[in-house]
Order: structure tokens, then sequence, then C-alpha cells
């Protein structure tokens, strides 16, 4: 690697040659301020706020983009400097709403982060304010562009997943971002995955709340109210306490969900078992009888409507499951319901998620069952955070407690659900036994893990080659469809997932400023959580699950049951790109446009 000598605030040090002066001064310790700047997604010197002093060049330059040279002095911290980052950042306030005491992004703002730590105490500017109506039609997602930026963060994320939902509008004072024409995003080919949320770095996009839906519920002494957690919330709540980001919070979670007055507590990972036992036979019965192959998953539900909207052509590819969480609701208002002598109508299922697309889901018609819907109400794992907080909880000091009987206990293979390539490793674990009728001491498919893009494999059962591939992000699955449309690849099963990363870095998971990603690899962390978790498990095969045993037994008969057929599947249709409507909000938006 060639390398180049810089100078920086009186540090000199060599660094590689294609390095900005951004990463180069922060490999040295030398923290230079940003805001549109976030690592490997959007590097564009849009917000002027990494301006530095480079010696021999004409005016400030933006740190993100500027290309380190041999030999370049470089002063980060200059009084020119100070004083353009602030005016900078000014500017960018006195256009902003600012409303910070009642923002869900209060105390976690990069804009908010950034005043306080450049010491503006007042707004030298009068912007030109222009009020635009929050949209808020979308089941996952509320975009308020009146705290927006122009950072351009969310898009970068949004062209990342190559959806393509959302981008600049207009132009000056004028300039927003929204989807074409000042749609919604429900009018858009936007996949709820909230990738763009994630990005964010104020206000400007949020989950669509369903707190106080789910209080209501908990208030109301004549309904039953049961909650489901997903198994990358585990890994990741603990980082709205303070806790290190990786960190497991399993025991703490069940026992905070208690505090806050739900009837049972249940682990999704247990349905996350059962739809291993229906996936993995669905698998075996496509092999045996020449079924439309390759199977693919279709446990994210962001990664169904990219598929039901871009690649309608492979509808029939995906699995007839339903998501873990969608089949927990649908045995809770059966099978649980008989066994607790509780009416169906009088549950209300709540689903932690770390993912915004299962706001979402849970209102698509086809995930209901004799007119009922599987899940009431998803919250993601902030909303938990936030009602744990409200409540006076103190998380920190909380016991570790267990999951409820009889729908809590799960194996390890339905944790690693939480990240990518694990559906795939937990479908081997079971389908291998099956396949060879035996007790194989095969449990890590260490062929399978890992956190890039697209992963490609084989694994042999019983003497049969089964060809694989996983892809993590929707961008990453358009590679690889586009390759076996062309011919270029075959596969058996394929595991896809909306987000980067999978579960683990789902939009509804905690939000990591730039400044922290800078230095962590989030998804890792969060990752070798699950992992670690899994490995601690006593019983880590899907189909050795004591309830899933006791479920079939007494229940479901045996996969892919008619029983199993009208609970936990269900079908898939092509959609529509841009579903205009005339909404409100478009008229709204596109008079504030004028």
């Amino acid at each position: 690697m060639e390398m180049v000598k810089v100078t920086i605030d009186g540090i000199t040090k060599e660094v590689p040659k294609g390095y900005t002066v951004l990463e180069a001064a922060h490999s040295i310790g030398i923290h230079i301020p940003t805001l549109c700047y976030l690592k490997d997604i959007n590097q564009i010197g849009a917000c002027r706020v990494c301006l530095v002093e480079i010696e021999g060049a004409k005016g400030l330059q933006a740190s993100c983009v500027y290309p380190v040279s041999d030999g370049m002095v470089v002063r980060t911290n200059s009084p020119k400097v100070r004083k353009a980052r602030k005016y900078n950042v000014e500017l960018i306030l006195s256009a902003h709403d600012r409303n910070c005491l009642t923002c869900v992004r209060n105390k976690n703002c990069e804009l908010q982060t950034l005043a306080d730590e450049l010491n503006i105490n007042e707004i030298s500017f009068d912007g030109e304010n222009i009020h635009y109506p929050i949209d808020d039609l979308s089941p996952s997602i509320v975009r308020d562009p009146n705290k927006c930026v122009l950072c351009r963060r969310c898009i970068a994320a949004c062209n990342e997943q190559t959806v393509y939902a959302i981008g600049i509008n207009n132009r000056g004072f004028k300039s927003v971002v929204s989807p074409v024409f000042g749609r919604s995003l429900n009018e858009s080919p936007c996949i709820n995955c909230g990738q763009c949320l994630i990005s964010c770095p104020t206000g400007a996009l949020r989950e669509k709340s369903s707190i106080e839906k789910v209080w209501n519920a908990l208030n109301d002494p004549d309904t039953h109210v049961v909650v489901q957690t997903a198994p990358a919330v585990r890994a990741a709540l603990g980082e709205e306490f303070g806790y290190p980001i990786g960190t497991l919070v399993t025991g703490k979670m069940a026992a905070a969900l208690r505090r806050l007055g739900f009837d049972r507590i249940f682990d999704t990972d247990f349905a996350a078992d059962l739809t291993i036992m229906e996936e993995g036979n669905e698998l075996l019965k496509r092999l045996k009888n020449g079924g439309p192959l390759p199977l693919i998953t279709s446990c994210s539900p962001g990664w169904v409507k990219f598929c039901e909207e871009y690649y309608p052509e492979f509808i029939e590819n995906l699995s007839s499951c339903k998501s873990p969480h969608m089949m927990l609701g649908a045995i809770i208002k059966t099978y649980y319901a008989q066994k607790v002598g509780i009416v169906p109508e009088k549950i209300f299922v709540v689903s932690v998620m770390p993912c915004t697309a299962k706001k979402y889901e849970i209102e698509r018609p086809e995930m209901t069952f004799y007119g009922m819907k599987n899940v009431d109400a998803v919250i993601t794992t902030r909303e938990l955070a936030r009602m744990i907080k409200e409540a006076n909880i103190n998380f920190n000091a909380l016991p570790d407690e267990d999951f409820d009987d009889p729908l809590g206990e799960s194996t390890g293979a339905g944790v690693i659900f939480g990240v990518t390539g694990g559906v795939m490793e937990a479908a081997l674990r079971t389908v291998a036994d099956i396949v060879e009728g035996k007790d194989l001491d095969t449990i890590d498919y260490n062929e399978v893990r890992g956190l890039d893009g697209v992963r490609e494999s084989s694994v042999t059962i019983d003497g049969m080659e089964i060809k694989i591939a996983i892809a993590n992000g929707t961008g990453n699955a358009r590679k690889l469809l586009d390759k076996v449309k062309a011919g270029e690849a075959f596969y058996h099963f394929i595991e896809i997932m909306g987000c980067p990363g999978g579960c683990i870095n789902g939009g509804g998971q905690p939000i990591v400023s730039s400044r922290v990603r800078m230095d962590v690899d989030v998804k890792a962390l969060r990752a070798k959580a699950i992992y670690a978790e899994d490995a601690g498990k006593t019983i880590r095969k899907s189909h050795k699950n004591p309830q899933i045993i006791k479920i079939y037994e007494e229940f479901l008969k045996e996969p892919l049951s008619e029983t199993s057929h009208h609970l936990l599947h269900t079908e898939y249709e092509s959609k529509e790109l841009y579903p205009f409507k005339d909404t409100t909000v478009n008229k709204k938006a596109a008079t504030a446009a004028k």
C-alpha cells in the first residue's frame, strides 16, 4: 500500500494514499466534526461542517472528500475554520424546526450535539422557513421535512438499498427530501426497511409510534396482552440504557416487560424454531417433488415487498411461511388461547421488533386468519426503551428473568435468526438431521456466517449437494437475483434479509451516531452477541425444542399440515412501484413547495 506523509495540527504521520483528510485526521486521533458524512454510505461534502484549512489550497476544504497528498499540511482548528463551521451550523439551524425538547431525537441528535460542541448560543441568521406538512401516511415511517438538514444521508442509504424511494426535490430554500412530485412515502417504492431512519442525524425521519396503542391495551382490564420479542432486540436494547454495543440483556428485557404489565412474555425465537420446521420441510418437499427452486426465505417483510415490486417473477420462489412473529401471533390466538381458556378476541398481541417494516407487515391483508390479525401492534427496540423509561423502571438494576411457558422456550437456532445467514444455518441444522435420519454432530455452518453482502456456498447432505446463497440488504439481493435471472448461477436455497447485516441492523434498532460508526462495526458487535447466546444454549436445533415437539403433537400434527397451512403460511402477489393516490399530504406538500 502506497503511503504519503501528512501533517495535521502539527502532527506528522504516514497514511494510505487513498485516504481523505477526514480519515487521516481520524487515524491520528484528531476529531473533525461532520454532519452529512456517514462512513461507507455518504461522503459528499454538502453540509460544509467538516471544513479544514489546507496549506496552499484556495479557501477552506471539506475534509470528508478532500484526498491527502504527500507533504500536505492541514489545520483543523484555526480561528478561520471555527468561525466558518459555526456560521454553517447557524445557517442550518436558521431553517430548522428547533422544538428539541419534544423531538424523538432529543439528546441523540447530531445537529444538537454539534450546536453544543461549537458553543452556538444564538443564531445570527433569519431563515426563510417553509412549513411542510408531516408525511405520516406510511404504516412504518413518519417524514418531517421541517427537521431535515438536507444532508442526503437518507437518500444515500435508500440508494444503497437500490430502492430509490426518495430524492431532493426543488432548489435553494425550497429544497426538500421526498418521493417524486411531493408524494407520500406510502405512494413510493419504499420497502419500510428504515435504513433511511437510522442514517438520519436528526428527527426528520422516525418510526410511526404504537406506544399509546400498547399502553391503552395494557390499561384495559378486559384485554389479555401478550408480548413477544425478536432475537435481535436482546442484542441492542441495552444500548438505550448505556450498555456497550453488543451487550446481551435478554433477562433484564424479560423482567422489564413483566413490570410494564404484560400478561404473558413469549420469545419470538420459539416461532423461529417453528418457522424452521415449516420452511425446512418446504425445502425438502420442493427438492423431492421438483417444486420452484430456489426456495427463497420470506422472513423479512422489507425484502418481500421489494420482491413483489421489483422482482415479481420470483414470487413463486418465496417460501409460503409467514415470518416468525406472525406465526407466533397466530399460535397465541389459537393454541395458547385454548390452553388458557381465553377467547381470541380478548387477546392483544404485541411484537417488539428490530424492524420498522414489521409495522407494515401486520397491516397486510394476507396476514390474518379467520378474520383476525395475527399481531395487533408492533413496537421497535427504541419504542420499548421509551416505554421502560416512561414507566420509571431502573433497567440496569433489574434481575434477569425468564420468558413464560409454553411459548417461551427456544433454541440456539431460533436466536441466530437475528443475524444474516442465521435462517440458512438454522434450516441446515434441521434439514441435515431429517435427511440423514440421525442427530448429526455438525451444528455450526461457518460457511454461511459473515457480513459480506453476498455469500455463496454449498453443503453436502447424505451425498446430495445443496447450493446455497445469502444476501443481506436489498441492493445485494438485486445483484444475486440478477445473476439467477441471467442464468449465471443456480441455487437450491437462498436467504435474503432486507437490511444490511440482517435484523441486528434493522430500522427499529438503537440509532448510532456517525462519530461512533467511524470507530465501531455495529453489525459485527451485535452479531457476536447473537452467536454467543446461540453457543450458550443447551439445545441448538429447532426440531429438538421440546415445546416445538409438543405443539405438533397436540395441535399442528405435522409440518405442512392443513392446520399449519391455515395458520402459518400465506401467499404474495405483484405490486405497483408507484401506487399514486390523491392524498391530503400531497396537496399540502405541492402548495408548500410553490
